[in-house]
């Protein structure tokens, strides 16, 4: 298999593991974590910006999470950015410091979690077949065009499925880890 068409094709795949791993940090297991607020958008001199850029943020405690400022004055747009995000979260401020805690989570909550990163999963591997589906294709179309001989495209079809699988297998291990954390974090 050419290196450049196995290596795009590997980097598709990866791509969309990584993000659905992304898309689960972000979901709220009951234990503190700064993955779950990094990306919140802070207006932050009329420029919407991540609030890991302007804050450090830390977990001193498991059901706590302090977020400290780099300058002062933004501590009044983090905490509208913390309390305007869906987390529901109710930070509270000492004028220097935020203090966020992190409520343990209900059965029922753990049931909705565990639902949306199973939803999450399956949206991943749908892009994974979708890569394996118009990779197939392009196989078909250099066959055809006589670029691929018979045994090649078949050579080729085959690797990508072997791709498609390992990486399918790795969403699996990625949902079962989470589960875990939800169900028993």
């Amino acid at each position: 298999m050419d290196k450049e068409f196995k290596k795009e094709i590997i980097e598709k795949m990866e791509k969309t593991a990584s993000i659905v791993a992304d898309e689960f940090a972000a979901v709220k297991t009951g234990r503190a974590s700064p993955s779950l607020i990094k990306d919140i958008k802070v207006d932050y001199y009329g420029a919407k910006t991540p609030l890991n850029q302007i804050a450090s943020i830390t977990t001193p405690e498991p059901h706590l999470i302090v977020v400290h400022p780099y300058d002062g004055k933004a501590i009044d747009s983090i905490m509208k950015a913390l309390q305007a995000s869906k987390l529901g979260l109710n930070p509270s401020s000492d004028g220097t410091v935020l203090r966020i805690p992190i409520p343990p989570l209900t059965d029922e909550r753990r049931e909705e979690l565990v639902g949306l990163i199973r939803r999450l999963t399956e949206e991943g591997r749908v892009s994974l077949r979708n890569i394996r589906r118009d990779t197939m294709k392009r196989i078909q179309a250099m066959e055809k065009e006589g670029e691929l001989s018979e045994d090649e495209a078949m050579r080729y079809k085959d690797r990508i499925q072997e791709f498609t699988d390992h990486f399918t297998r790795k969403l699996d291990e990625l949902l079962l880890k989470k589960e875990e954390e939800i169900l028993n974090g």
